[in-house]
């Protein structure tokens, strides 16, 4: 029996495909698109519960998806981006999201993400959300500290479990000389530079 029905928008076909194929494996039924217009019509036409967006695409970005959802479908969803500016995030927020990942994150952090989203948008639903990837949008400043942005990226990069990502994080600050913050927005600045507008996500 499936989880629930799930639309993935991501222009990225790589990131599409992995995303498509692990929530297919954890048990929901997926329906994606590379774009905001078939996105839209496949909305539609599917309704699905629950809508997982990539937020900057061309053409129409994930913002102007969310907005149609909500206006006409009243279908919840939550953004899945590399960027993490202050606009951005007012933009999450402002439009009800039900959450908003940061990029990088792996399959085995989104799948708990999305379950957590659908139990949050189920009106019989009770439990706390059953993962930290998952947060309400008055949380969004703990998202985006830099440390915790940093470890994730370090999570990413190298496979490594939480505790060591800090405990590598806290060594490079060491030996290059800096405090602990600096350090990480050293990392999350450099994360920015490779996602500046014109690169895809």
């Amino acid at each position: 029996m499936s989880k629930g029905k799930i639309l993935v928008v991501d222009d990225d076909r790589l990131v599409l495909a992995t995303l498509s194929y692990g929530l297919t494996q954890a048990g929901f039924e997926v329906i994606d698109a590379d774009n905001g217009d078939d996105a839209i019509l496949l909305a539609r036409e599917h309704r699905p519960e629950l809508a997982l967006l990539d937020i900057r695409m061309e053409g129409l970005t994930g913002f102007d998806v969310a907005a149609y959802l909500r206006e006409y479908l009243q279908t919840p969803f939550m953004f899945l981006s590399a960027f993490a500016d202050e606009a951005t995030v007012a933009k999450v927020k402002e439009l009800g999201a039900v959450a908003y990942l940061v990029k990088p994150l792996d399959i085995s952090q989104i799948v708990p993400a999305v379950e957590a989203a659908f139990a949050r948008s189920a009106p019989a639903a009770a439990a706390p959300p059953p993962t930290e990837a998952l947060l309400p949008p008055s949380e969004f400043p703990a998202l985006l500290d830099p440390t915790a942005l940093a470890v994730g990226v370090l999570m990413h990069r190298y496979s490594l479990p939480r505790d060591e990502a800090l405990t590598r994080l806290m060594s490079l600050a060491a030996a290059e000389g800096h405090s602990l913050p600096e350090q990480a927005r050293r990392i999350v600045d450099a994360l920015e530079l490779l996602t500046k507008p014109g690169q895809k996500t």
